[in-house]
């Protein structure tokens, strides 16, 4: 069973209706990155960052998956499929994909700040005062800027085992999940799927860009898969 290995980001989920977080402006739905999402702004303001998360679950818990996370479950039934999101959402769970690594965490878990390893499923609000079996304050289970990514080192693992690679929604232009293309081999399929697709296609010998949004390029993409 041939390995497929699906990298996905912001542009599969806005199609659901979820809003990237970072606009033109760099700011984050009228927040400095730094404030909402890094270790020194929790520190400085817990509840703005609390709110902040509040608000993107709220929103998370009121959208569906949409036709591109509906056809990678489709992939399963013919190939080994792992997909390395950077998304923090759900959808592909609710899709039905059984394989899902998050690299920067996910939206509906909460965690300890004392003891990172514990973790805890959460659909409603964190507030201050919300603490682990530790007594410790609950936060986002969310790899803000500054903190390393602690399954960085598998999903690269997984990448330089796949014989075809679909990157979709993603402009592979975040770092470091943006040098995960760089461990797949020169034999390796690549697919890239975006409406505005920003790749060095001189450098992928095997590499084949379809400009569109993910709803539509993917379901493409999986017939072709599948039809092989």
């Amino acid at each position: 069973m041939k390995k497929i290995v699906i990298l996905t980001g912001a542009g599969i989920s806005a199609e659901s209706g979820i809003q990237t977080f970072r606009g033109s402006d760099g700011l984050w739905e009228g927040h400095d990155v730094m404030e909402v999402a890094s270790p020194i702004g929790w520190e400085k303001n817990k509840k703005i960052v609390l709110d902040f998360y509040n608000q993107r679950r709220s929103q998370l818990l009121t959208v569906e998956p949409n036709l591109a996370h509906s056809a990678l479950k489709l992939l399963e039934y013919k190939y080994d499929v792992t997909i390395i999101t950077q998304n923090i959402d759900d959808l592909h769970e609710r899709a039905g994909s059984s394989n899902i690594i998050h690299l920067h965490g996910e939206l509906l878990k909460s965690r300890s700040t004392e003891n990172p390893k514990l973790i805890y499923e959460c659909f409603t609000d964190i507030n201050e005062g919300d603490v682990c079996e530790l007594n410790s304050q609950l936060r986002p289970h969310i790899v803000w800027f500054g903190e390393e990514v602690p399954l960085l080192s598998t999903a690269a693992r997984i990448t330089s085992q796949a014989d075809v690679l679909l990157i979709v929604g993603t402009s592979m232009q975040v770092y470091p999940a943006a040098n995960l293309i760089n461990y797949v081999s020169l034999a390796t399929h690549i697919y890239f799927i975006d409406p505005q697709p920003v790749i060095q296609k001189n450098y992928f010998p095997n590499l084949k860009i379809i400009a569109e949004n993910a709803s539509t390029g993917v379901p493409k993409v999986v017939n072709q898969l599948i039809d092989l």
